[in-house]
């Protein structure tokens, strides 16, 4: 028989005042706590998740919901909020970051929201350890994790409404939940846990599941859910790359595996010390003994737990254990996740499994500090100091974040054996000016480390072509890359950048360019390295316009694709107005061009009427560019078509010769220019 509404006596104006000043100085304290995070860049996939050019219109809204492989996972939600805001704040970190801090702390409101439906004690000390616990640093401080605290909120609103809906029963309330349980699952479907964890709520509070009442209006959920997690695993295995040998992992190894984390995750919670950001990665190996005493030492926690469920009706401790493995279950090893070839944990795995350890310790505490008779001030106190620790701890943990070369350099100090780390750390000193040499050294640790990464030796390729006389080197590399994984599309378009800067080497090159192009259609700077290729081929410059607008329509603020189309369409008959066009479509994004600048002068200049304007180009293009011989020498031709500037048209010219001595068809001009001028004095 379905059980009456408990009657909640309504909240009084004082206890009401006193709710909202608890739940403004929790996000008031986790915002302090997170501080240095707001300072922090965009972190190794970060730039996958804030919203891509190829993305930002409306189409792209579209693509997002639509089109696997567009964003990096199928997250169409989490995709969605990122596309607005960046529309609120464009590229800005600061916005992103504020968001995920407060997305943390009113997920820690919600869930003293539930705990204070529940009647548990402690609810408010429970809020506050999860907004503080540094654990949770990973999942708040790093932009790309906010697949987590969003999702968070969602989970732990369609769980307050659950419960709601499982006292009075109902249907708005139902629904309500139901919506809100299919967005988390659209932003991060490690939220298909949460009928699992639901049932164990009920249980505790219950003591025994009916199937009609408790069972059935989750059963649609668990549907849900497991279709949910179908979509990610194909989307995990196909678009992003959770396959091959690092995943053959047999059954037996994947249960060794999930019982070390699930101890892993215990310590960390208990004793959060040395948290990593790419922890070492276990060998799994069935022949050494002690690896079964992770197994048997879950099996003898579990028994205690039991046993005071069953004999002593304390179902508490087990039904936190129970959410706690159960929500961690999708990241144990049962089902293969791309971060496992560098680690098999992570932090921000166990960010919504955590609530499974802190909602029960902190009723405990709180238990304890009544039969302890500790005054409402001491609890307090106590309370304090353990908080305070906390946000101490958060605060130096996410200060590790402020930039990704810290972030890796911290890693490595903990984790000195973590190739991708190395591998990373390159990738960010590979674009810092005069750290070339140590972006390689870094690389080749990584490539020792583990020989058979291809994004290595695509780093490391790119790193050795930007040094003289080491192309060849910088070729083997990229040839390794795409012999271990052919349809890595960046290292394809690298390859053939790097062969179509030696002679000869143009049919290959355009051979690579193609098959970056077959993996990723929308890969824009393939479009226009492929372009700059048939444009140098006799007879392909229509080919090479083609390219050059495919890759603007992808990326229509690209401004290398801007000139080089220009370029090209000023050699075909009839076109040179478009040419301008796009000449001064660079210019507007990239004004210090000072060759496009120059350009567009020549343009300009074989137009009837226009060779004010061409000097001018010409003229902009040299204050940007002092040293520019050739815009001198066009100048120089502009000025000499120019009445009464022949002395200033020779100057130009001399100033193209002191630049470049070896500059022939200035030293003509001046010489042509010098005897018109002689035969016009003795005329």
């Amino acid at each position: 028989m379905p059980r009456k509404p408990v009657a909640r006596p309504a909240s009084s104006g004082p206890a009401r005042l006193r709710e909202i000043a608890a739940g403004a100085f929790l996000v008031c304290a986790t915002l302090a706590a997170y501080l240095p995070a707001l300072n922090g860049g965009l972190l190794w996939d970060d730039a996958g998740h804030v919203t891509k050019p190829d993305l930002q219109s409306l189409h792209g809204l579209w693509r997002i919901w639509f089109e696997f492989g567009s964003t990096q996972q199928y997250y169409p939600l989490l995709h969605s909020a990122f596309w607005v805001e960046h529309r609120l704040w464009g590229d800005a970190v600061l916005g992103y970051h504020l968001t995920n801090i407060l997305l943390h702390a009113f997920s820690a409101c919600l869930l003293v929201a539930i705990l204070r439906y529940l009647r548990l004690p402690g609810a408010w000390l429970a809020g506050f350890l999860f907004a503080l616990h540094p654990v949770c640093v990973e999942a708040v401080a790093w932009i790309s994790e906010q697949k987590s605290t969003l999702s968070a909120l969602f989970y732990l609103a369609s769980a307050l409404c659950y419960l709601r809906f499982d006292q009075s029963r109902r249907r708005p309330q139902y629904l309500l939940a139901l919506a809100l349980f299919v967005l988390a699952l659209l932003t991060k479907t490690v939220t298909a846990t949460l009928p699992a964890a639901l049932l164990v709520v009920l249980w505790w509070r219950r003591g025994r599941l009916d199937w009609k009442r408790d069972a059935m209006p989750l059963l649609p959920w668990f549907a849900l859910g497991a279709a949910a997690g179908m979509v990610t695993e194909y989307v995990e295995r196909t678009f992003v790359g959770a396959r091959g040998a690092e995943f053959a992992l047999t059954l037996t190894q994947r249960c060794l595996l999930a019982s070390r984390a699930i101890w892993f995750y215990l310590g960390k919670l208990i004793w959060p010390a040395n948290l990593t950001f790419i922890y070492p990665r276990w060998t799994l190996d069935t022949a050494a003994w002690w690896q079964y005493l992770f197994p048997l030492g879950v099996l003898a926690l579990l028994a205690p737990l039991l046993w005071l469920a069953v004999k002593k009706g304390r179902r508490g401790p087990l039904a936190g254990f129970l959410f706690f493995v159960g929500t961690l279950f999708p990241a144990l090893g049962f089902f293969n996740v791309y971060p496992f070839i560098y680690s098999y944990v992570a932090d921000h795995f166990q960010y919504l499994a955590s609530l499974g350890v802190i909602v029960p310790a902190a009723a405990g505490l709180t238990v304890a500090a009544r039969r302890a008779s500790l005054t409402y001030g001491g609890r307090a106190c106590a309370a304090g100091v353990l908080l305070a620790a906390l946000a101490v701890l958060t605060w130096r943990q996410s200060g590790i974040y402020q930039d990704a070369q810290t972030l890796y350099r911290v890693t490595l100090a903990r984790n000195p054996d973590c190739w991708l780390a190395h591998n990373n750390l390159g990738s960010e000193l590979l674009e810092t000016p005069g750290r070339l040499s140590e972006a390689v050294s870094h690389f080749e640790a990584a490539l020792r480390l583990q020989p058979n990464y291809p994004q290595t030796y695509n780093n490391l390729g790119i790193a050795l072509s930007n040094i003289p006389g080491r192309l060849p080197e910088a070729i083997n590399y990229f040839e390794t890359a795409v012999r271990i994984q052919p349809d890595y599309a960046q290292a394809q378009n690298n390859l053939g950048l790097a062969l179509s800067n030696l002679p000869g080497r143009l049919p290959e090159a355009i051979a690579h360019f193609e098959a970056a192009l077959r993996t990723n259609r929308d890969y824009a700077q393939a479009h226009n390295n492929l372009g700059s290729a048939l444009s140098s081929t006799p007879g392909r410059l229509q080919d090479a316009v083609s390219e050059y607008e495919a890759a603007l329509r992808i990326q229509p603020d690209f401004p290398e694709a801007h000139y080089n189309l220009a370029n090209a369409l000023s050699e075909i008959p009839g076109r040179l107005e478009e040419a301008i066009a796009q000449y001064q479509e660079t210019l507007r994004l990239q004004p210090d061009n000072a060759r496009a600048h120059n350009n567009l002068g020549t343009a300009l200049s074989a137009m009837p009427g226009r060779m004010p304007d061409a000097i001018a180009e010409y003229q902009a293009a040299l204050r940007i560019q002092p040293d520019f011989a050739d815009a001198h020498y066009n100048l120089g031709l502009a000025l000499s078509k120019t009445s009464g500037r022949l002395p200033d048209a020779i100057s130009e010219y001399e100033a193209a010769l002191r630049i470049n001595p070896n500059f022939e068809p200035a030293r003509r001009m001046i010489d042509r220019l010098k005897a018109a001028q002689t035969r016009g004095a003795t005329r």
